[in-house]
């Protein structure tokens, strides 16, 4: 691996512990001369996590993830986008980790000066467990084609037949625990009279299964399966939920969790910044209960509201009922499935997709949840058509207007090589936020 085959803002985006199972013995170095352009970074992200404004715009997420009345919440998360806003050409470290921390530091550093939302600067630097395994190790893999560099794949799947079941595995973690004290002290040698190290894994993205269970099966194959073969839906479901929640407890026993209601991305989007967790009786050990759950179902959109509750819902309803607060929903519209997500307990952030009916869902969440909607990224892989995208902005918080409305910006593929564009969305969100 060189430092310039790794894709590092959508390595980063799906999940820090990704690249870090890559790391290799070589990899643990950092340059002096990468030590001082870091640590330059590092004192421009620590300078802009002290401002008052980082002050008020927590108290902007507590108040609107506690569902009191705010101003439209507004969060740009550009994803592959950030390879446009900050090329690989920008960067002047040259080793493996010496890129990835300054790609962390140099997003901090946008959002802080020029994206113009309300993301949150904080004065920590986490490092993650250097480990293997985890929710995508299931003893079989799928065969990928295609998909370099972000774009778009297909794949062959390794259960073929009911007997290949029996070749799963229940997932498990193992933690180098050298390497991953080694990483962290590298950080704090760099930060630590800076920021704040802690060593944090999101050891997930989403809890919602079908992700794994199509790539497991194949999309396909696996609504032909609801109608010709539900037995083996049912059963690998099974299997996904059991090792699910196997995982979820070893993490939570072994005090590998973190809090996440904090600046913490939650859910499909959003900040966790939250007074409601941890629980009253938390000492110090973090449990799924003191924290935000998350799960999605965007594979399943092809299928019906009964289907969905027959071969979904119920396999996801066991593994969320063990949060604190739960988020739902990314991409798929959730119009048709509300009547049978909303007995998620403890239900409060619900994503609103571009492919959902806005007026319904304004309706049917009303003041209860936070409406999580997801304007269409296509917006910005155009020319930036300031006038179509702000009277569409403004007809959505004129429907959500007695909601308590998040308007998040991601699952950008292109800003078509301009970061203008998200600068320039969220200036016109933030315009018509406060103009309601």
């Amino acid at each position: 691996m060189s430092a310039t085959t790794v894709d590092l803002a959508s390595m980063q985006t799906r999940l820090d512990a990704v690249l870090i199972q890559q790391l290799q013995p070589q990899f643990f170095f950092i340059s002096e001369r990468e030590r001082q352009v870091l640590r330059r970074l590092a004192g421009q992200v620590a300078e802009l996590a002290a401002r008052p404004i980082e002050e008020e715009k927590r108290r902007l997420w507590y108040a609107h993830n506690s569902l009191q009345p705010t101003r439209p919440v507004i969060f740009c998360d550009p994803e592959n986008g950030w390879n446009e806003i900050i090329r690989p050409a920008d960067l002047e470290c040259d080793g493996v980790i010496g890129r990835w921390w300054e790609m962390r530091l140099r997003k901090e550093i946008f959002w802080g000066t020029q994206m113009g939302d309300d993301y949150t600067i904080m004065p920590y630097f986490d490092t993650p467990h250097v480990h293997t395994g985890g929710l995508e190790d299931w003893g079989l893999k799928e065969r990928v084609i295609g998909g370099e560099h972000g774009g778009s794949y297909v794949w062959e799947a390794p259960i073929r037949a009911p007997e290949d079941v029996h070749r799963l595995r229940m997932p498990q973690v193992h933690i180098d625990w050298p390497a991953t004290h080694r990483l962290a002290e590298m950080a704090h040698d760099i930060f630590g009279d800076l920021l704040t190290v802690r060593i944090r894994t999101n050891w997930w993205w989403t809890l919602g299964m079908t992700m794994k269970l199509a790539h497991l099966r194949g999309l396909q194959q696996i609504m032909l399966d609801m109608v010709d073969n539900p037995e083996l839906i049912h059963t690998l479901m099974s299997i996904l939920r059991d090792g699910t929640l196997r995982l979820l407890e070893y993490l939570e026993a072994e005090g590998l969790l973190s809090l996440n209601n904090d600046g913490s991305y939650v859910g499909s989007g959003g900040l966790g910044w939250c007074t409601e967790l941890p629980q009253p009786d938390y000492d110090g050990r973090v449990r799924m209960c003191d924290m935000w759950g998350f799960a999605e179902s965007q594979e399943t959109v092809g299928v019906s509201p009964a289907m969905f509750a027959e071969f979904v819902f119920p396999y996801q309803l066991s593994i969320l009922e063990r949060f604190g607060l739960n988020c739902y929903g990314c991409c798929e519209p959730l119009d048709k499935r509300w009547h049978i997500v909303q007995r998620i307990p403890r239900l409060r952030r619900v994503s609103v997709s571009p492919w959902a009916n806005v007026a319904d869902m304004a309706e049917k969440l009303g003041d209860r949840y936070i409406f999580s909607w997801k304007p269409s990224p296509t917006d910005l892989a155009m020319p930036f058509d300031e006038e179509r995208i702000r009277a569409k902005i403004r007809e959505v918080f004129r429907l959500t207007r007695n909601c308590r409305v998040e308007a998040i910006m991601k699952d950008n593929h292109t800003l078509g090589g301009d970061p203008t564009r998200a600068t320039n969305w969220c200036r016109v969100a933030r315009e018509e936020a406060e103009r309601v």
